[in-house]
């Protein structure tokens, strides 16, 4: 099973994402790194464990507070091998960032109405599509994205923004009623992962990824946690 970690930007630093509250996200005080420096963040992840993804959310593009694209563009230049996938809100069409081979766009159910949609077209499935629900675990955004699966791609983030930073575990039900409507696409967790137990409960569920950051900024998913998720050794 593989962790991808999670920034969240805004006005250009790591912020604390805590249950979809974006208005109220602070500078990140982590356990891990002093800094909130978003390459700072990222020297500090890469030092616990060879990260391969990691995720990155533009919450002012995500808001319509400006954007943070010079940032994302100087971190697709130094850190080449890492993948990173962006959320940048809503895209009409594919950005430029497409030319960096290490850029994958996340496309998010809450920015796009069901007149908005066919903008999708646009990407020839060339993102990772992220199926959003509400603090309320409502569904957030256009309800075609969440019925309609010819909108769907390989991968799908499963975001529950009431388990993000909070203390309430990984949606099980969630992602098993997902899982069970088709079973070739991998959907990924994001939201709720606690510790290497909520890691484990996961990967006994035949999942492959999560987001997570607040397990790894408190230290309670260690650098040897991670080494034994990825090599599927971790003992029941």
């Amino acid at each position: 099973m593989e962790l991808i970690h999670v920034i969240d930007i805004k006005n250009g630093i790591a912020v604390h994402a805590k249950l979809g509250q974006r208005e109220h996200y602070l500078p990140i005080q982590s356990a891990l790194c002093p800094s909130h420096k978003v390459a700072s963040v990222i020297d500090c992840f890469l030092e616990l464990a060879d990260f391969k993804i990691m995720y990155l959310a533009d919450l002012n593009a995500i808001t319509n507070d400006g954007d943070n694209q010079a940032l994302i563009k100087a971190l697709l230049q130094d850190y080449p091998k890492i993948n990173f996938w962006v959320d940048s809100g809503f895209q009409a069409k594919p950005s430029a960032l497409l030319a960096f081979e290490n850029y994958r766009p996340i496309l998010g159910s809450e920015c796009y109405s069901d007149k908005e949609v066919e903008c999708l077209k646009l990407f020839e499935k060339n993102f990772i599509l992220s199926l959003d629900f509400s603090a309320q675990g409502l569904p957030l955004g256009s309800e075609k994205l969440f019925h309609e699966q010819q909108w769907w791609t390989q991968q799908i983030i499963l975001m529950t923004l009431a388990r993000v930073g909070s203390n309430l575990g990984v949606d099980l039900e969630k992602l098993t009623y997902y899982q069970s409507l088709n079973s070739k696409v991998e959907f990924i967790a994001s939201g709720g992962v606690r510790s290497i137990e909520d890691a484990k409960l996961l990967q006994e569920l035949g999942v492959k990824k999560a987001l997570c950051a607040s397990a790894l900024h408190n230290k309670a998913i260690t650098a040897e946690d991670i080494k034994k998720l990825q090599a599927k050794k971790y003992p029941d």
